[in-house]
């Protein structure tokens, strides 16, 4: 076993343990308990978990690889654009609202705003969105125990559903939420370290997002040298449109994705969810602010070690990389240097998986093994705390929005329970599927998820807010009109089921926003043809819009009013 091996095996075993540990100790027997962590999580608390389940495997591995291996810098920071401001969007305009209106989970609020049908296209939508999004996650993992274990792909995902399964299970959203706690505080220390120590070895300033400027000059001269567009040159890699339209994408996907909302719900109070959205974006920040520096950096060292390099005297993280597949390297002209030049696409004879930069950084720079070690367990707590989350959401919309809320209503507290850990490790089985077998890297599969989140939540979640007309079959039409017009069309661009190249060059990850476009244009038209809500529900989609708590509000987050009241006698076609 090499010095790097043994350090990861050490740093994941110790990770590994305190994860099972912090579940153990939470373990509940609730629903309450299960779905919401008995929504009395502290804020600070709140919004570290938030943050680990909001930074995926994506943002750790694989964002910093796509702004170094894109082309250049600029056309990859529609992520850090897109995801950030998403966020921030979530924060300011739904997840208040949505604590407020005191529902477990996003098919939740569907159901209770609109009809048990809107309910059920709701489940369906979180379903896909949640296991697009994990098989990115599971096939970090992959990658992750691959290179730095030794083991095949196949086994350590396996591991990877092991540990996620032990800990979910066990504790719910409350073993989960203070997982995340731990897994964040893990995420970032491996993240900052070496890129700290990586400025500080480059340009002698500790500071990345310093260091970073120092080295651009360098770094557009050597791409240029290549025949590469200059590193912070415009729209070479993504031109106009779809840099708009993907940076939409992923703000409203990020909006609308479910396993971020429904963190606000674990929050004390309303009040305590605004402090956990603060909170999260302050953790949030020290990766995203450190991102393009790490990305900068690796550029620069790959462009610095390999170009002209026979690859027999090449260094020795390139052969390791290799070895996995990580790196590909075919000899087109004989001569036995590595061609990487952007001449044309015929003469470049290297292929660096995006998925490698982050992890492969430290020994890239010639850092010691410990930080090399640190940083597998920082990618593996970051793949690890957003799939939990996505799998509680999985859970409870089968167990919650299906069994509970349609099959068996007189179902008892245990055996909720029971049906959300068994739907628990059912979707566990299908993400390590995913996992072993994802159609593409690590952030196109969970960009693919943003842009089906855009399509299919966010519009009804703010219509559902901030318009009290919106109806029941409006919001059904337009859930299925945007995830299915959006779903089919990147299965049509996706490379991987054969790369169309769609409609007017829009890309598969951009068409989320006209996804979105669509379903706010149906529901609205559907809307205005169809029943409209009760008063009883559009008084209180008023007031939940207003500081305090008035009479309606708070019966209704104590389960106090009667359905018939908020729906009308009958309710798709049944009485309630």
């Amino acid at each position: 076993m090499s010095s790097v091996q043994l350090w990861t095996l050490v740093f994941v075993v110790l990770s590994f343990g305190l994860y099972i540990y912090i579940a153990y100790a939470s373990r509940v027997n609730t629903t309450a308990g299960f779905y919401v962590a008995g929504g009395g999580i502290p804020a600070p608390a709140n919004g570290a978990a938030i943050a680990a389940d909001w930074m995926s495997a994506a943002s750790f591995i694989s964002m910093a690889g796509i702004i170094a291996l894109s082309g250049n810098g600029y056309g990859a920071s529609v992520y850090l654009m897109g995801w950030t401001g998403g966020y921030v969007l979530l924060a300011m305009l739904l997840a208040p609202y949505l604590r407020k209106f005191g529902k477990y989970t996003v098919p939740d609020f569907v159901g209770d705003r609109y009809s048990e049908s809107a309910r059920l296209i709701a489940v369906v939508c979180a379903i896909v969105v949640s296991f697009v999004y994990v098989a990115g996650q599971m096939s970090g993992v992959g990658v992750v125990f691959q290179r730095f274990l030794g083991v095949d792909t196949t086994v350590g995902v396996i591991i990877g559903m092991v540990i996620v399964f032990l800990y979910a299970v066990l504790g719910g959203m409350k073993g989960i939420t203070w997982t995340q706690v731990a897994q964040y505080s893990v995420l970032i220390v491996a993240y900052l370290i070496p890129a700290v120590a990586i400025s500080q070895k480059l340009t002698g300033i500790p500071v990345p997002q310093i260091g970073f400027g120092q080295i651009m000059d360098e770094l557009n001269g050597l791409q240029a040298d290549l025949g590469f567009a200059e590193y912070t040159a415009a729209f070479t890699s993504t031109n106009m449109l779809n840099m708009l339209l993907i940076t939409a994408a992923l703000m409203f996907g990020t909006a609308g994705l479910p396993h971020v909302i429904v963190r606000f719900y674990t929050a004390k109070s309303v009040r305590a969810a605004r402090f956990s959205a603060l909170w999260a974006l302050f953790f949030i920040s020290l990766l995203y602010l450190t991102a393009p520096a790490i990305g900068a950096f690796s550029k620069l060292n790959i462009l610095r070690q390999l170009p002209g390099t026979e690859e027999a005297s090449a260094p020795a993280w390139y052969q390791s990389w290799k070895e996995v597949g990580l790196i590909e390297f075919t000899d087109k002209n004989g001569d036995g240097l590595i061609n990487f030049t952007a001449a044309t696409d015929a003469a470049n004879e290297l292929l660096i998986n995006n998925d490698i930069v982050v992890l492969a950084t430290p020994e890239i720079a010639g850092l010691p093994a410990p930080i090399v070690g640190l940083v597998a367990a920082g990618g593996l707590a970051a793949a690890l705390s957003t799939a939990s989350g996505l799998l509680l959401v999985i859970s409870s919309s089968v167990a919650n929005d299906v069994y509970y809320k349609r099959i068996n209503p007189q179902a008892t507290e245990a055996r909720q329970l029971l049906v959300g850990r068994i739907a628990m490790g059912g979707a566990i089985v299908v993400a390590g599927y995913l996992g072993i077998n994802p159609p593409g890297f690590v952030a196109q599969v969970v960009a693919l998820a943003f842009g089906l989140g855009a399509a299919s939540f966010f519009p009804i979640l703010v219509l559902g807010i901030f318009w009290k007309k919106c109806t029941a079959a409006g919001a059904t039409a337009g859930m299925i009109a945007g995830l299915g017009t959006t779903l089919a069309y990147q299965l049509w661009t996706i490379d991987i089921y054969g790369g169309s190249d769609g409609l007017f060059g829009i890309n598969e990850t951009a068409f989320g926003t006209i996804g979105m476009l669509i379903n706010f244009a149906v529901t609205i038209t559907v809307s205005q043809f169809t029943t409209k809500p009760t008063e009883a529900m559009q008084q209180l989609v008023e007031d939940i819009r207003y500081p305090g708590r008035s009479e309606l509000v708070a019966a209704h987050a104590a389960g106090e009013l009667d359905d018939d009241l908020l729906h009308g006698e009958h309710r798709d076609g049944e009485h309630s």
